[in-house]
């Protein structure tokens, strides 16, 4: 890219995935991004690597855009170029709703809205897996009014079965409090359905459901794949991952808490061809479990941004931001798609936390290898950050999870099976 055009990173968002992604930038560009959002959340707190602005009610509609729209107009007097990175899946939605507010100040883009409304909803999701040719898991979406009708013979799979919002982001299931919420629940039986679907209208929450059968395998049976695609709708990078461990605390649990990187050239390819069949712009980010029963990947759900440990993808030694400016910005045109071949380890819990809960030994011993090799990356561990208020405050964070662990951890599928004997 032309090294003498400034630009600006705005980042949306103040957790884990927004922090990496400033490091990205500062790594590649020596750059000071800005960061966009409702609040500081720890990830981002006491930083000497950004410049920050909180605006109360960003996560709503009138406000986002109000805001933003400012901003933009305000930076675009300072910089040449501005790129806007969606840190979650509510940010990533707003900047495809809005682009044409949005278009004229900023270099790259987002999915269109109604391909994005397609990918976000999962029975238009599978159905264009369906068309495609990609294998999902046996799924029903449930609307509020039949919530309670459901059984085994309605939905025509049986329990254990995993519930979860249609976007367990959205604002509504946020603000929807109650005890025992999760992002996603693991229900042995109909009793354990009527109770959290008890819950969920008690407390007024008129979102869909969706509904899936229990695929066998614990956390090191998910698989997590990253990717670009340029302007004109071609994959760029594709990077994938074995998520080793998951984390378990009612509010992130199903967030992943360590990946290997891998390579499956078959499974590059299916997902390439998809891509660039449906003209996908911008970051992706799948959500995969492998079958050993059938030895095939069932997609979960695609995110139109970065996905949250998407740090891994710089462990096994690329650059998503890179990739994206010398798209937008660089103008550089590539023919060939890099397929990530690499195998490192990225984590945000402690050594301690993966020597006790990675329950496979070969896993085990592989992911302590490659710490011992150095051929780790921890996202909020920065060498460039200087104030000791940061560095203690990220240390009791990150030590924290012992106690989380400790409190919240249980074997889903040994559960499961305990259940069902």
């Amino acid at each position: 890219m032309d090294e003498q055009k400034r630009f600006l990173p705005i980042i949306l968002g103040s957790d884990e995935n927004a922090y990496g992604t400033v490091r990205l930038f500062r790594e590649a560009y020596g750059v000071r991004p800005l960061i966009l959002c409702t609040s500081r959340l720890i990830p981002t707190m006491d930083s000497v690597l950004f410049d920050l602005i909180a605006i109360p009610g960003f996560d709503g509609d009138e406000v986002f855009v109000r805001e933003l729209t400012r901003i933009l107009v305000e930076k675009k007097t300072e910089a040449d170029e501005i790129v806007v990175v969606a840190c979650s899946d509510y940010y990533a939605h707003m900047m495809s709703v809005h682009h044409e507010v949005f278009d004229p100040f900023i270099a790259n883009r987002y999915v269109a809205p109604d391909l994005l409304s397609r990918l976000d909803t999962k029975d238009t999701f599978y159905a264009l897996c369906e068309e495609y040719g990609l294998s999902y898991p046996k799924t029903k979406v449930v609307l509020p009014e039949q919530r309670r009708a459901v059984t085994e013979e309605s939905l025509g799979f049986s329990f254990p079965l995993v519930l979860k919002p249609e976007n367990s982001n959205s604002y509504e299931y946020r603000h929807c409090h109650f005890e025992g919420w999760k992002k996603v629940y693991f229900l042995n039986t109909q009793e354990e359905y009527d109770e959290v679907v008890g819950h969920l209208d008690a407390a007024g929450y008129q979102g869909k459901i969706v509904l899936q059968e229990f695929i066998p395998g614990g956390d090191d049976a998910m698989r997590v794949l990253n990717c670009y695609s340029d302007r004109s709708g071609k994959v760029r990078l594709m990077c994938l991952g074995q998520p080793v461990l998951e984390e378990y605390a009612p509010n992130t649990v199903g967030n992943y808490a360590a990946i290997v990187s891998r390579y499956d050239e078959a499974l590059y390819r299916q997902i390439e061809q998809f891509l660039n069949a449906i003209g996908y712009v911008g970051f992706s980010n799948f959500d995969l479990k492998y079958d050993y029963r059938t030895g095939r990947y069932l997609l979960f759900e695609i995110n139109a941004r970065p996905g949250r440990s998407s740090y891994f993808v710089r462990a096994a030694g690329h650059n998503l931001m890179r990739t994206m400016i010398e798209d937008v910005i660089g103008n550089r045109s590539e023919t060939d798609v890099v397929y990530s071949d690499a195998v490192s380890l990225w984590t945000a819990v402690p050594k301690g936390v993966l020597k006790r809960y990675v329950k496979n030994p070969s896993l085990r011993q592989e992911v302590l290898s490659l710490w011992r090799r150095g051929s780790v990356a921890r996202t909020l561990f920065a060498k460039e950050e200087t104030r000791l208020v940061r560095k203690l405050r990220v240390l009791r964070y990150y030590l924290s999870y012992y106690k989380n662990f400790r409190r919240y951890y249980f074997d889903k599928e040994a559960e499961v099976l305990r259940q069902h004997k």
